[in-house]
C-alpha cells in the first residue's frame, strides 16, 4: 500500500512528480499492472500453434505457466489483496480470464467437460508450482511433473457425457 510520497521517493522524483503522470491512484495500480504484465509475458493461446495432440498442448501449457510463475515470483499478491482495492480486483479476474482462455485452448474440445477447465486451472495454479520448487524442484520439473500427472489422467478416465449438441 504504497502511497504517491512513497511512490515518489523510490523513484527518487520530486513529490509532485507521480501526480503529474497519474491523476489516480487507480491509475498508478494500472501502470504497475501493465508493467509487470509487459514484464513477466503471461502465456497466451497462441502456444499451442501447430500443435495438434491434445498431450504436447497440456505439457506446454504447464511448462508456459510454471515459466510464467518463475518470472513472477509475486503472483499472489495481487491475489490475496484485490478486496482492498476495485481495480486490483479487475485487474485480477482478466489475469484470471487469460489464463482460464489458455486452458481452454490447451484442452480443446474436451474444454466443453463440465468442471475439467477448473480442475487443469487447480492443478496448475501458482500455489501448486511453489509447493513443488520448495520441495526442490527446478521449475522445468515440476512442470514435467504436473504434465506427467494431467495427461496420464486426462488418458485414463471414462469418456465425459455431455449432452448432444442442440439441432
Amino acid at each position: 500500500a504504497p502511497t504517491m510520497k512513497d511512490i515518489a521517493a523510490r523513484a527518487d522524483v520530486g513529490a509532485g512528480t507521480p501526480y503529474h503522470h497519474f491523476q489516480t491512484y487507480d491509475d498508478v495500480v494500472r501502470a504497475c499492472g501493465a508493467h509487470m504484465h509487459a514484464r513477466t509475458r503471461p502465456p497466451e493461446p497462441g502456444i499451442f500453434a501447430g500443435i495438434a495432440e491434445r498431450d504436447r498442448r497440456i505439457e506446454r501449457l504447464v511448462a508456459e505457466l510454471f515459466a510464467y510463475y518463475a518470472r513472477y515470483p509475486s503472483f499472489e499478491r495481487a491475489r490475496c489483496d484485490r478486496d482492498k482495492l476495485p481495480v486490483l480486483a479487475e485487474a485480477e479476474a482478466r489475469r484470471e480470464r487469460q489464463l482460464e482462455a489458455v486452458v481452454r485452448a490447451a484442452l480443446g474440445a474436451e474444454a466443453a467437460e463440465p468442471g475439467l477447465v477448473p480442475l487443469v486451472l487447480g492443478l496448475t495454479d501458482f500455489a501448486v508450482y511453489r509447493a513443488i520448487v520448495a520441495g526442490g524442484a527446478s521449475p522445468e520439473a515440476a512442470a514435467a511433473q504436473v504434465a506427467e500427472v494431467l495427461v496420464t489422467w486426462l488418458n485414463g478416465r471414462p469418456a465425459a457425457r455431455l449432452p448432444p449438441a442442440p439441432p
